[in-house]
């Protein structure tokens, strides 16, 4: 099967400037933290930095600070705080705890652990221990036992041969992430989650295999046998 290989977007993100929002029929400061021009820009130490045509002032979301005056003197919800909330409610910066990474399947924007190493991926790309999952190439049905957490190039297979030199894989990115399944008709009937790290898995580059169930075998209860396809 052939499978035009994913590559990762690899222009630098746009600087971002100030925006506004819809007023969605708000007043007071509800309503100017969406109606004034701002932008938000996350910081390394998990606060975010707000720009307004007035000033730039440094917000504390866990903390619920914000160093401008409304904040410091009257000790109120300022614009700032209310912005920074909306914001990451609406997915436009990462929430205190992780930072903006790029997708190795996609290279789309995603929100990860601030301590995250290697290749990262999006919610639509990632898989999980007790996945279901297609193998593109062959058309079986695997379940995922864990994450390699390196590449596809970095990554060899119990032969010692790299995962990205299969042949098999050449229409998939060296840059993805590998993770390691099994075959569905190797589970026994009542195998669970515990039970997968002791079959023999195999490795493949994250996007040649496409999620079918999330957490198929971890949903189930301990004894119920595995639906056959």
């Amino acid at each position: 099967m052939t499978h035009t290989a994913h590559t990762p977007a690899s222009s630098p993100r746009p600087v971002r400037r100030k925006t506004t929002l819809s007023p969605d029929g708000l007043t007071g400061r509800a309503r100017r933290a969406r109606t004034e021009p701002m932008a938000v820009r996350p910081l390394r130490d998990g606060r975010y930095v707000v720009e307004t045509d007035g000033g730039t002032y440094v917000v504390d979301v866990d903390a619920r600070t914000c160093t401008c005056p409304d904040h410091a003197i009257r000790h109120a919800r300022c614009k700032h705080l209310r912005r920074v909330a909306i914001e990451i409610t609406r997915g436009e910066v990462p929430p205190p705890g992780r930072r903006s990474a790029t997708c190795a399947v996609c290279g789309d924007e995603t929100f990860v652990p601030m301590d995250a190493r290697g290749p990262q991926l999006c919610r639509d790309h990632e898989h999980h221990p007790g996945d279901l999952v297609h193998d593109r190439e062959t058309g079986s049905l695997l379940v995922v036992t864990r994450a390699i957490e390196r590449r596809a190039d970095e990554t060899p297979t119990e032969t010692g041969t790299l995962v990205s030199e299969y042949e098999s894989n050449a229409h998939y990115g060296d840059h993805e992430p590998v993770f390691e399944a099994v075959y569905l008709g190797s589970l026994p009937a009542d195998a669970g989650l515990a039970d997968l790290g002791h079959l023999r898995a195999y490795r493949f580059p994250t996007s040649r295999l496409s999620r079918v169930e999330r957490g198929f075998v971890g949903a189930r209860s301990v004894g119920e046998p595995i639906a056959r396809a």
